[in-house]
């Protein structure tokens, strides 16, 4: 993402103290996050941060950083998920099963480890598996492809989103509390917002 911005000069920390105490806490946490795993092996962490960084085409190290801690934490300490399809595993014993059996996948196929895979092998494995049509099918009997790759998907463009780095990518200016908007009006932007430089 970073390559493509069209505000490469931009960077939303620059508007942090305009933020209130609780706010720059969130975000600055976010930027700088505690990068001790709860959940997560360090084999499955590898795996889940090339996973993310093939799902939102970066390789950012800070902002696949928080998506790694952002989804140990959510595996770690969530109190439950908000929606999850009957029959279908929570998102802890199905991320682990599924990693498990994603990696059993690659040695099955290719004699190698997803994480030895080129980009193209790994990045055609996960279309597979949302479509439910990685194979072989007997690494997966009882592990809901698609169902995986959604929640690894919403897991990552979650953190992904809301880490500052992108934020500054896409030229979005942070929170506007407690300052708010003055400017209003289509296409007119407030002097602390991204202006276009290309």
């Amino acid at each position: 993402m970073a390559q493509h911005s069209h505000y490469p000069s931009f960077d939303v920390m620059k508007e942090r103290h305009e933020w209130d105490d609780h706010t720059q806490s969130i975000v600055m946490s976010r930027a700088k996050p505690n990068n001790v795993l709860h959940f997560l092996t360090p084999p499955e962490a590898g795996m889940i941060r090339r996973i993310g960084s093939l799902l939102v085409g970066d390789e950012t190290p800070e902002a696949l950083d928080f998506v790694l801690v952002h989804i140990d934490r959510t595996l770690h300490q969530s109190p439950g998920e908000s929606q999850r399809k009957t029959g279908v595993t929570e998102a802890p014993k199905l991320l682990r099963a599924g990693l498990h059996a994603l990696e059993q996948a690659a040695q099955a196929l290719h004699s190698s480890s997803f994480m030895d895979l080129n980009a193209a092998e790994q990045k055609q494995y996960l279309q597979d598996m949302s479509q439910s049509a990685a194979k072989p099918i007997g690494i997966w009997n009882g592990i809901p492809q698609a169902e995986l790759f959604r929640k690894l998907l919403n897991l990552t463009v979650e953190a992904y989103c809301s880490h500052p780095k992108v934020w500054s990518d896409i030229g979005y200016a942070g929170p506007a509390y407690p300052r708010g908007y003055v400017r209003t009006q289509m296409g007119q932007l407030d002097p602390w917002e991204a202006q276009p430089e290309q």
